[in-house]
Formats: structure tokens, C-alpha cells, sequence
């Protein structure tokens, strides 16, 4: 049975998707990270499955055969917190000492609330996500 990713980019509408947050103030700091991921990405925001808004894109495949489509970047406004998507790349764990308050997993970041952390070194994570994954996995258009 092939698998099937659970992750894929959707025609759903991100501002329509951040409008039904229930949280005012996470409303507003998902619009805050739109306006900072797109402008330094340069891509356009898509919805990836029902609740990940995810800029650009990547193929990869791994050594086990295991392949698929995955965005760059991106981030999610959950009701628990907010889940930054980056990429593992070298510089993630220096910049992530100088980035305010957050939990780290392997590739989310997880805060609060925008306040809670230094907007100069987020766009240095969004950044060096994009670079690394796209050394990484090479587009070959």
C-alpha cells in the first residue's frame, strides 16, 4: 500500500483560515507572522492539510524510498501555542539561544505569543530554513 502524506498543500484560504482562530491575540500574531514570513520568504502563503500555513515548497526522498512535497517554512496558530516549522540547519541551535521564549522540538518551535521573542533572529530561522532545504533537496524544475 503506497503511503500517503497527511501533510499536502491545499486550495484553502489562509486569511480565511486565520480569521476562524479562535484567539483574538493569536489572530493577530498569526497575521504579524504572515506579513514576516512572506516578506522574507518571498513566497506566497498556502495551507498545507487543515492547519499549517506553509511558504514555498520542497520535494524530498529519502534512502528508504520514502518521498513526498513539504513547504519550506511555516508556521501554525494553535490553540495551545504557536508552532514555528523550520528546518534543522547548522546555525538553528546559536540562533535559537538569542530568540526569547520557546520550546524547541526536531523541526518546530514552539511560543506563546510574537511578544515573547526577538522578530531580527525569527527572520534569520525563517532564512536559514529556506537555504538549507533548498541546498539539501535542489529543485529540478
Amino acid at each position: 500500500m503506497a503511503y500517503e502524506a497527511k501533510m499536502k498543500e491545499t486550495d484553502s484560504s489562509v486569511l480565511e483560515f486565520i480569521e476562524n482562530v479562535e484567539s483574538a491575540k493569536k489572530r493577530e500574531d498569526a497575521y504579524q507572522l504572515l506579513d514576516i514570513f512572506t516578506e522574507v520568504t518571498g513566497y506566497e502563503a498556502k495551507m498545507w492539510g487543515p492547519s499549517i500555513i506553509g511558504f514555498g515548497t520542497y520535494h524530498y526522498k529519502y534512502a528508504s524510498g520514502h518521498e513526498g512535497d513539504a513547504p519550506l517554512t511555516g508556521f501554525s496558530p494553535r490553540k495551545a501555542k504557536i508552532s514555528l516549522y523550520f528546518a534543522t540547519g547548522d546555525d538553528r541551535e546559536e540562533l535559537l539561544k538569542q530568540f526569547g521564549k520557546h520550546e524547541a522540538a526536531k523541526a518546530c518551535v514552539y511560543i506563546n505569543k510574537v511578544a515573547d521573542i526577538n522578530v531580527d533572529i525569527l527572520k534569520a530561522l525563517i532564512s536559514q530554513s529556506v537555504s538549507f532545504l533548498q541546498e539539501r533537496f535542489p529543485s529540478h524544475d
